[in-house]
């Protein structure tokens, strides 16, 4: 792994109205490296995604990508740094108007200049990295829920960025489903060289994704460290978040 930071984030802070969400949070993440952000709900853990990718602008700190201060630069300079990054989103959120073959070409209709046989080569090659090639012409509602996970995937990657964020990319898949989709995201990561921030409350997924995993907790990093430091803490806290998960799963 190399040391070159893709992400640098220094005392970010966001709060609604009187709820502080994010409170003086610094994080690094190097290239090609996966970090796993663990929290109970309601911690920051989506807003902290959503201020790297600019969708909330936080009240104050910094967001650095590849060097590049991400914090009130304009929104044309914003798009550029946006191409570079994946999100896969919590639902997936592919369109549901749309067939397969139309979700995944749609950004690259509108956010590259490449041809009409460029497209269908990445489209092809996109859907074969998540064997998913037969369903170029399914639509969203023919989709499994593991296979609708797969093609938002394969969207999020078809542009082979360089960062990519997943918001909590296995809720609602059974274990077997959930294994399966975060061995994907493993393999991806590697082939691709892709640096990664995955929020989730899957240990399964966590155990296969994680190179280091951090925990928010009342809008700080309470605890950071590899994933067995985690789950095998004698802290109180710790012990009993990660007992439940254990349990439930």
């Amino acid at each position: 792994m190399a040391d070159t930071r893709v992400v640098e984030i220094k005392n970010l802070s966001k709060r609604f109205d009187e709820l502080v969400v994010l409170d003086n949070i610094s994080i690094d993440v190097k290239e090609a490296e996966n970090l796993v952000v663990f929290g109970r709900s309601g911690t920051g853990k989506s807003v902290l995604l959503k201020c790297i990718i600019g969708l909330l602008r936080p009240d104050k700190g910094e967001i650095k990508i590849n060097d590049k201060n991400v914090i009130n630069i304009p929104l044309k300079e914003l798009n550029e740094i946006r191409k570079n990054i994946g999100f896969l989103f919590q639902s997936g959120a592919l369109y549901d108007s749309m067939n397969v073959r139309e979700n995944l070409e749609f950004q690259l209709i509108k956010n590259t200049d490449f041809t009409k046989e460029e497209i269908e080569h990445k489209v092809h090659d996109a859907l074969k990295k998540v064997s998913l090639e037969q369903a170029i012409n399914k639509m969203p509602s023919e989709l499994s829920g593991g296979m609708r996970k797969r093609i938002a995937l394969a969207r999020s990657i078809i542009a082979e960025p360089k960062l990519m964020l997943y918001d909590e990319p296995t809720t609602g898949l059974d274990p077997i489903t959930s294994k399966e989709i975060s061995e994907l995201i493993l393999n991806l990561q590697k082939s691709l060289n892709m640096t990664s921030i995955v929020v989730t409350h899957d240990l399964i997924c966590a155990n296969i994704i994680a190179d280091r995993a951090i925990f928010l907790k009342e809008g700080h990093i309470a605890y950071q460290g590899n994933i067995d430091d985690l789950t095998s803490s004698e802290d109180k806290f710790l012990r009993n978040f990660f007992s439940e998960k254990i349990i439930k799963e």
